[in-house]
């Protein structure tokens, strides 16, 4: 794609421009030069969630910078904790005021899609273009399978994250593969004093992830295609008779960790393997403590390991980023999402933050940063091979509210602790979803 120049974005809009306050986009949906005209005068406010990965925000603020010489709209970008994110997207969709654009967590945009702008045309410009969306991608970005009221930025992907030489200590010459391998690793590791941690309170991103992957390991699940609950079957029990052994492995403190906790313990030396992004890899090589930035070397990456049911079950942080009606700048909001996703801004953004975000088009696959390292490769096809939070049903309000909930995360945690009686955890389980899911 050529260069678009200030100059030359002036000269193409100035005519239109001048005629309305609200102009239409300058090309037809999927056209290959498919841009938005931002309204006269028009400013915008983003709201997305404070980085993990200092590289993320240092190019996020870059192209920002980039897009506001190009087009004369200046853009704000606050930033908070993912679990802030979402009620203040919830706030500013039920108030209709707040950031014209605001990137989510999961499915946030099935929980008020109304609220939110049309952005068929140019997730249809964006997918003609790179190759396609994946299709967990589809299944978060559009409504009713039909309208995209979301384009998907990408996902933290979760990888289990290890210290190498901690492995072999336990008796392992490579990452287990399969659950009960995983288990045994995990006594191996408490047994040597190097013990795993895994996020039990209510962490968007770690618990969600780790704590779904083991449920549906298992062959449990919320709910079935139909969309009726149905976590009350053998299948969940063996999760979380599995969750309580593997529990026990487990250093002090887990129950109440959220998402910065375990980059903090493992970094710290308290724990040598966690589920998580690839964050943890990116502080210890860029930190200037000697002693962390030598862990670097001994940092790793492994695949969630498969379960009973035989393939993966993966879950990933998908980003939505919404429009909100109440914007007095559409296009300029548009505008802003496509020149972000689009490859001169995407790949770099995605290589300075070393591949913490996994993309929704299958065209960067090719990014040199996932073979650039081969510590980056696990996270590469995260979004390709991932469920959806409201497996085996429907995305929707529904899952929405049960993921926002912690439904699954409080039910692993009840039963690993000993708080709840595994079939007490399931039984409680089971009644919260229904709230939720009426048939």
């Amino acid at each position: 794609m050529k260069d678009y120049t200030r100059r030359e974005f002036l000269q193409t809009t100035a005519a239109v421009a001048a005629a309305s306050t609200i102009v239409q986009p300058a090309f037809a949906a999927g056209a290959p030069g498919q841009r938005y005209v931002p309204e006269k005068g028009a400013k915008l406010r983003m709201l997305r969630w404070k980085r993990f990965v200092q590289g993320d925000e240092d190019a996020w603020l870059a192209n920002t910078k980039k897009f506001t010489e190009l087009t004369g709209v200046e853009v704000r970008i606050d930033a908070e904790s993912w679990e802030d994110v979402r009620p203040k997207a919830a706030v500013a969709a039920n108030v209709g005021s707040g950031p014209d654009i605001i990137i989510g967590t999961f499915e946030d945009s099935h929980l008020y899609p109304d609220k939110l702008v049309d952005l068929t045309d140019l997730a249809t410009y964006l997918g003609n273009k790179y190759g396609g969306w994946y299709d967990s991608a589809k299944a978060y970005g559009m409504v009713d399978k039909k309208k995209w009221n979301a384009i998907p930025m990408g996902a933290a992907g979760s990888c289990m994250v290890y210290r190498e030489s901690h492995m072999k200590a336990a008796g392992f010459d490579t990452f287990p593969k399969d659950t009960a391998g995983f288990l045994k690793l995990c006594q191996g590791l408490k047994a040597k004093g190097t013990p795993a941690g895994f996020a039990l309170g209510n962490a968007t991103g770690d618990a969600n992830q780790w704590c779904h992957w083991l449920l549906w390991a298992f062959g449990g699940k919320l709910v079935d295609a139909q969309n009726k609950v149905s976590i009350d079957s053998p299948e969940t029990l063996k999760a979380l008779e599995y969750a309580k052994e593997l529990y026990a492995t487990f250093v002090p403190g887990t129950l109440s960790w959220l998402d910065p906790n375990n980059n903090k313990a493992f970094l710290d030396g308290q724990i040598s393997l966690t589920n998580n992004g690839i964050s943890i890899y990116y502080a210890a090589k860029t930190s200037k403590e000697p002693g962390i930035a030598a862990m670097a070397a001994d940092i790793n990456h492994a695949n969630m390991p498969i379960g009973p049911v035989g393939h993966p079950t993966e879950l990933s942080l998908v980003f939505p980023m919404m429009v909100f009606k109440y914007t007095k700048y559409p296009n300029a909001a548009k505008e802003f999402l496509r020149f972000m996703m689009e490859k001169e801004q995407y790949i770099p953004w995605q290589q300075a933050a070393i591949g913490y975000v996994t993309q929704p088009l299958k065209a960067y696959e090719s990014n040199p940063i996932w073979t650039s390292d081969p510590k980056h490769t696990p996270y590469r096809d995260l979004m390709k091979v991932m469920l959806s939070n409201g497996y085996a049903g429907d995305l929707g309000f529904a899952s929405a509210s049960a993921m926002a909930d912690f439904i699954v995360v409080n039910m692993i945690s009840e039963a690993a602790s000993g708080s709840r009686s595994p079939k007490e955890a399931m039984e409680r389980a089971a009644k919260r979803a229904e709230r939720y899911y009426k048939l």
